[in-house]
C-alpha cells in the first residue's frame, strides 16, 4: 500500500479523503485512533502522520499489543529496573521511554487487559510512566497513535474496554476503508507490488495479462491490501515468463472468483479469458499432453498450438 516513510497509494476518492485527513492531523499535537479491518494499512498511516509531524526527527516506536504475550506487555511498554522480578539483572527502558520525543504506535489496542488499559489511561493523562519495580515515575514527551480492527464502542458496551480510555482515544478517529470499497486503488497497488517484488527477486516483467486486473478488481479481498500484496508476490515468484498471467495469480487462490464469474464486462476480455482458462484446465486434465488436451476441447492440435502461442502458455 505504501512505504515505511508513510507514502500511501491513494487513487480512489475515499482513500484520498482519508490521506488528506491524516495529513491535516500530522501537524497537530493530538492523539489519533486509526481503525480499519486487518490488512488495510493502519501502520502506514501511523508512520505517515509521524513523518509529517514536528516529531519526525524523533523515534517512531511500533508496538503490536496482540503479538506480545499478555504477561509481558506491561514490561515491554513500561520497562523495569534491576531486581524488579526474577531474572531482571539489568534496568531496561520500556517502549514509552524509547519513544520519548517521538511517536509511539500502539497497534491492536483492543487486545489490552483491563489492568493495562487503566495504566495506559494514566500515561495519556499524566504523561508519565512508572517502570516495574521503580518507586518513582518518569516524565515522557511523546505522541500516541493507537489502532484497532475491533469495534471499541461495542467492547465498551460489553464491559471489555474501559469507557474513559475509549473516549480519550476516540477524539480524532481515522477510519481506513476496506479494499473492496476502493477498488480504483487496485491497479496502482498491483503495479506497485509487481515492481517492488520484481526488484527484490531480480525479475523483470513486461506486462500483466489482459483480464488479470479485471479479475483482481472483482474479488472482495477479505485480507485487504496485505492479501493483495501476498497474492502479487506469489505471482511474481511463480510466473515463468515476463508476463503475469491469470494462472500465476490464481495458483494459491488469489482470485477465486475467476472460476465462478467473468472478469469484466468487456466482451473481448471475457472471450480471451474463457479461452485461456479452458486451455489451462484441459492441459491440467490431460497431464500436459497436448494431443489429449486438444481432444478434450474438440479442436485440432494445430489449433491448440495457435492458442498456446497466442496466450503464451507454452511453458
Amino acid at each position: 500500500m505504501g512505504e515505511p516513510d508513510g507514502t500511501i497509494i491513494a487513487v480512489s476518492e475515499a482513500m484520498r479523503d482519508v490521506v488528506e485527513a491524516a495529513d491535516r492531523l500530522a501537524a497537530r499535537e493530538v492523539l489519533v485512533l486509526v481503525t480499519g479491518e486487518t490488512g488495510t494499512g493502519k501502520d502506514l498511516f501511523a508512520r505517515r502522520i509521524h513523518a509529517r509531524s514536528a516529531r519526525r526527527a524523533g523515534s517512531f516506536v511500533a508496538v503490536n499489543c496482540a503479538a506480545i504475550p499478555a504477561a509481558l506487555v506491561e514490561r515491554e511498554l513500561f520497562g523495569h529496573v534491576r531486581g524488579a522480578f526474577t531474572g531482571a539483572t539489568t534496568t531496561k527502558k520500556g517502549k514509552f521511554a524509547l519513544a520519548d520525543g517521538g511517536t509511539i504506535f500502539l497497534d491492536e489496542i483492543g487486545t489490552m487487559s483491563p489492568t493495562l488499559q487503566s495504566k495506559l489511561l494514566r500515561v495519556l493523562q499524566e504523561r508519565e510512566v512508572e517502570p516495574l519495580g521503580s518507586e518513582r515515575t518518569e516524565k515522557i514527551d511523546l505522541r500516541v497513535i493507537a489502532a484497532t480492527n475491533r469495534n471499541l464502542r461495542q467492547m465498551v458496551a460489553d464491559g471489555k474496554f474501559q469507557e474513559d480510555l475509549f473516549y480519550r482515544l476516540n477524539v480524532i478517529p481515522i477510519e481506513i476503508p476496506p479494499l473492496r470499497e476502493r477498488r480504483d486503488d487496485i491497479p496502482a497497488l498491483v503495479e506497485h507490488f509487481v515492481n517492488k517484488h520484481a526488484h527484490r527477486t531480480g525479475r523483470r516483467f513486461d506486462k500483466i495479462d489482459d483480464g488479470v486486473l479485471a479479475g483482481l478488481r472483482q474479488y472482495d479481498w477479505p485480507g485487504n491490501v496485505r492479501e493483495l500484496e501476498n497474492t502479487i508476490e506469489r505471482a511474481v515468484v511463480l510466473s515463468p515468463g515476463p508476463v503475469i498471467t491469470a494462472r500465476a495469480v490464481s495458483v494459491l487462490g488469489g482470485v477465486p472468483q475467476q472460476a465462478a464469474g467473468l472478469p469484466s464486462l468487456k466482451l473481448r476480455q471475457n472471450i480471451e479469458w474463457v479461452e485461456r482458462e479452458t486451455i489451462r484446465k484441459a492441459l491440467e486434465s490431460a497431464g500436459g499432453v497436448k494431443k489429449d488436451a486438444a481432444e478434450l476441447m474438440g479442436i485440432s492440435q494445430r489449433a491448440l498450438s495457435y492458442y498456446l502461442a497466442k496466450y503464451r502458455l507454452e511453458s
